[in-house]
């Protein structure tokens, strides 16, 4: 079983810069592709970035390209997403887990606030 640990979400301004964390507890994080997913009150959780097992393919939704990017420490079981020119749309609860397939358990999310 993998318990993931999301941090780093905080208050920012509009056009301010966050670097995501996301700790995985468990054996196999360095075989899954993974994803940071965000979710905001009565929507639904949408992917914002992937990422595959060894790096190497990134993929990133069009609202958010050239301002997010996502990497991964295998070594040391987390994956991160660093966030500039925040808007205000960007506004949500930030989580990791697995890109696809039978996903891991929700962690508690990170909450992320851009102000106007």
């Amino acid at each position: 079983q993998v318990q993931l640990v999301e941090s780093g979400g905080t208050l920012v301004q509009t056009g301010g810069s966050l670097r995501l964390s996301c700790r995985a507890y468990g054996d196999i994080f360095s075989m899954e592709d993974l994803a940071w997913y965000r979710q905001t009150p009565g929507k639904e959780r949408e992917v914002v970035a992937t990422i595959s097992s060894a790096g190497r393919r990134v993929y990133y939704t069009d609202s958010v390209k050239g301002r997010f990017t996502i990497e991964r420490d295998n070594l040391k079981k987390f994956v991160y997403l660093q966030m500039n020119a925040l808007k205000p749309e960007d506004t949500a609860a930030y989580y990791c887990n697995k890109m696809d397939g039978q996903l891991w358990p929700w962690g508690q999310g990170t909450q992320v606030t851009v102000t106007s």
